[in-house]
């Protein structure tokens, strides 16, 4: 064998290699998302919150300690509505039922669709929190011009720990209409 054949050998393992690297990469970079949004589901970890009703258990309220929470709203950039909370912050008792009222207005002359996604921080309360009731469970149908009541019902549960004294819930309301069209 050539000193020349055994070049050329040891540059196609060379380019071999950096094929399965660029692709083990690749894959990697392309499951990363999937797995990323699955832990943090799990965990509460970068404030990602459940988005399904839990039923309403009666929790021993904690009335010795007081919780400020913030709801926040906001919209993406494509978003027509106007979006608001009827109460933007408020301090409550951990093990105590609350109901907070958010409002859309659709500010088009056709039907829209929107979804809410929640976030909460710190990322630890995101477990503690609860909610029996939400429009973030599911998609929001507004008509033209059309302005809705929309409820959070929700309890912090007694077992949150004691550093945290302020909390922040946040909505981002996505226009989805285009998604759902035939």
């Amino acid at each position: 064998m050539s000193h020349q054949d055994t070049e050329s050998k040891k540059h196609g393992r060379l380019v071999w290699s950096i094929v399965f690297v660029a692709l083990a990469m690749f894959g990697f970079g392309f499951a990363l998302a999937p797995f990323y949004s699955l832990f943090c589901e799990i965990t509460g970890l970068n404030g990602k919150v459940r988005t399904e009703a839990v039923e309403e258990v009666a929790y021993d309220v904690d009335a010795s300690r007081e919780i400020t929470i913030e709801f926040i709203t906001e919209l993406n950039e494509r978003m027509p509505l106007a979006f608001s909370v009827e109460t933007p912050k408020m301090k409550i008792h951990p093990g105590q039922y609350y109901t907070v009222k958010f409002y859309g207005e659709n500010l088009t002359d056709r039907p829209m669709l929107g979804r809410a996604i929640p976030s909460i921080t710190p990322g630890t309360a995101t477990a503690y929190l609860k909610k029996t009731e939400c429009f973030c469970f599911s998609e929001q149908k507004f008509e033209p011009h059309q302005r809705r009541e929309m409820p959070v019902r929700f309890v912090i549960e007694p077992g949150l720990p004691k550093d945290i004294k302020e909390m922040a819930l946040s909505y981002t309301f996505f226009d989805i209409s285009s998604s759902q069209k035939d």
